[in-house]
């Protein structure tokens, strides 16, 4: 399997009242590095835009295993798991302290393919088959 990786500093303002990143920020880095990761494969937003289709997500898993803490740089790797070339597709990540690469959080996310006109799920065009079938 090959990931895609980007590397994240933790912000201030990604601390909560625990002292530690809120779990919602993980989620923005999953976007983060979702939409890196599919501008590498030949489908960044642009081209998305242009088909006016995009691939939304339909469910999301996070296993939270560690904290991440005010200054820790963090490695978020991707990859797609799996598509059924018709409308879904899954995307896992691991995400690590980039100091002593320490496992964070693990998670999944399930997209469907939509029309971005009517918002409804659609069949996903020639151009995200080949993007996001899985590569090893």
């Amino acid at each position: 399997m090959t990931t895609h990786d980007i590397e994240l500093d933790v912000q201030a303002a990604d601390i909560d009242a625990y002292g530690h990143v809120n779990n919602a920020v993980y989620l923005t880095w999953l976007d983060r590095a979702a939409w890196s990761h599919s501008a590498a494969l030949g489908a960044p937003l642009a081209a998305c835009i242009a088909l006016r289709r995009g691939m939304a997500a339909l469910r999301t898993e996070i296993d939270y295993e560690r904290a991440a803490l005010a200054g820790d740089r963090v490695n978020v790797a991707t990859w797609i798991a799996a598509c059924d070339g018709k409308l879904r597709c899954t995307r896992r990540f691991v995400l690590r302290r980039v100091a002593d690469r320490c496992v964070l959080a693990r998670a999944q996310i399930e997209y469907v393919c939509l029309n971005l006109d009517t918002g409804r799920a659609t069949r996903m065009p020639p151009e995200f088959v080949a993007a996001y079938t899985p590569r090893n």
